[in-house]
């Protein structure tokens, strides 16, 4: 019989290049996708337990082992926690929204006034007091805390909320002017120039076309500030005294504090820890697509 001889010629794949490199690139998004939320879920873990806890009935917290979710909703913690003790949360509430209306406009005006210099106008010395502001970020609050104190105390601005709000109209604070100025950095020269032929003045190019055109900016710079006063405990503790000038961020360690000398309710400060971050949390998924737009614009140009 004759001999039957095997081809030792190896097998050519049938698979094109372009496929191949197409599954290698879904395998890392999705390893890349697995990661962010893994890293999404660790950081919002926090979060889920204080929303969790919240619902929970008093006795069910000091239960062990603990539980993640609640055997019992209980949503009544809100209302009761709300007039639980000695509390004024509506009053709190709107001491720090008159508070956030008195910053909000001195930043967003005094620093996009101040990047507009940095950016557009030439004088002497100007790289070296951009830098002088860009090094002041480095300056901690508790250097020019006894200062500003003994100034607000001559004038007899304690309890009060001028302290507050009125150093928010002198420059807007480094780090929002520093985007600001990187933001105005990218328009182009040719509409300054079409403007001053025209007759515009520097305010007129400021107000009429770079703040237009900033939006994503100052949405960015105003959501930062939003941020930063909403959770400001420091500035508060120091200038203000009475419990009816209170924030929230002070008011609820007012709250805890009260609630700890009788029974540590941990269901109530928990339901009151939880509307008080909610309207930043709405606030930010509302505004992330301008917040976004404005830090990568803002990085595009030193």
């Amino acid at each position: 019989m004759a001999s039957i001889t095997k081809s030792t010629k190896p097998v050519m794949s049938l698979e094109r290049p372009q496929d191949a490199a197409r599954r290698r690139k879904q395998f890392n998004m999705t390893v890349i996708y697995a990661l962010l939320i893994i890293g999404a879920l660790i950081y919002m873990l926090p979060l889920i337990v204080m929303v969790s806890t919240s619902f929970k009935p008093f006795t069910e917290i000091n239960r062990y082992p603990p539980t993640f979710l609640p055997n019992e909703w209980r949503p009544s913690n809100y209302p009761e926690a709300l007039t639980y003790g000695v509390t004024q949360f509506p009053r709190w509430t709107l001491n720090t929204l008159i508070i956030l209306g008195g910053i909000l406009p001195g930043v967003l005006i005094s620093c996009s006034l101040c990047a507009y210099g940095f950016a557009r106008l030439r004088f002497p010395g100007r790289n070296i007091w951009f830098m002088l502001v860009l090094a002041s970020i480095m300056l901690p609050q508790q250097v020019t805390l006894i200062p500003l104190y003994i100034l607000f105390s001559k004038i007899g601005w304690l309890d009060t909320f001028w302290p507050l709000i009125v150093p928010t109209w002198f420059g807007g604070g480094a780090v929002n002017i520093f985007l600001m100025r990187q933001f105005f950095m990218q328009i182009p020269r040719d509409l300054d120039e079409a403007a001053i032929i025209d007759g515009a003045g520097h305010f007129t190019i400021w107000s009429r076309i770079y703040l237009p055109l900033s939006r994503p900016a100052l949405v960015s710079v105003a959501l930062l500030t939003v941020l930063a006063q909403w959770n400001d405990f420091f500035g508060p503790l120091i200038y203000l005294r009475s419990p009816d000038n209170f924030t929230l961020a002070i008011g609820l360690n007012f709250f805890q504090l009260s609630v700890s000398t009788q029974l540590a309710r941990t269901d109530y400060i928990m339901a009151i820890s939880t509307l008080m971050v909610l309207p930043m949390v709405v606030m930010f998924l509302l505004a992330q697509k301008y917040i976004v737009q404005g830090f990568i614009t803002s990085g595009l140009k030193g």
